[in-house]
C-alpha cells in the first residue's frame, strides 16, 4: 500500500508542510548535477564507483546535452523500517525528452541519494537548481524486515559523509 504524501513528509526533510507535498508522495529537487570521469565496475566481489565531476550551473541553471548525468537530490531522506521507497521521475521532465533512472531506497536508510539523469532530447534540456526533478514514493512492507540498510552509502550526504 503506497503512503499519502503527508505522511511521507514526515521522512523528507524541508516537505512537511511545503508544495513538495503530493497525493502519493513527495518530491524531489536538483542539489547537484555530476558527470562520470571514469569507468565503473560491478563484479561479483569488486564494486568501483567511478568519480564524478561536479557540473557548474551557469545563472542558477544547467543547460545538458544528451547524455547521462547524476543528480543529487536536495532533501535528506529516511526510510522508516516498515517502508520501502521508490524513486520517479516528474511527468514533465519525461515529457522534456529526459528521465530518471533510481534504485530501491531500503528501509533504514537516511541521506541524500543520487538518480541517473538520461537526457534523450536531441536539443538538451535546461534544469534549475532546486527545480523538483522525482517524486519518492513509499510503500507499505507485508512484514518487517529482519534487518535494515547497513551499507556503504548510509548517511551519504549527510555531515561528513560524502
Amino acid at each position: 500500500m503506497a503512503w499519502p504524501g503527508s505522511i511521507v513528509s514526515l521522512f523528507i526533510e524541508g516537505a512537511r508542510g511545503s508544495r513538495k507535498v503530493q497525493p502519493a508522495g513527495v518530491d524531489l529537487s536538483v542539489a547537484e548535477i555530476y558527470k562520470a570521469s571514469e569507468q565503473g565496475v560491478l563484479g561479483r566481489e569488486e564494486r568501483i564507483v567511478p568519480r564524478y565531476v561536479e557540473l557548474k550551473p551557469g545563472m542558477d541553471s544547467w543547460t545538458l546535452r544528451p547524455g547521462y548525468y547524476i543528480v543529487r537530490f536536495a532533501e535528506a531522506v529516511e526510510i522508516p523500517v516498515n517502508a520501502v521507497g521508490l524513486c520517479f521521475p516528474r511527468s514533465t521532465l519525461l515529457r522534456m525528452g529526459a528521465t530518471l533512472h533510481c534504485a530501491v531506497w531500503d528501509p533504514g536508510y537516511r541521506g541524500r541519494g543520487y538518480a541517473l539523469l538520461a537526457v534523450y532530447n536531441e536539443n538538451g534540456v535546461k534544469i534549475e537548481r532546486n527545480a523538483r526533478i522525482a517524486q519518492m514514493v513509499y510503500l507499505s512492507l507485508a512484514a518487517l524486515p529482519s534487518h535494515t540498510y547497513e551499507g556503504r552509502y548510509q548517511g551519504e550526504g549527510l555531515g561528513d559523509n560524502s
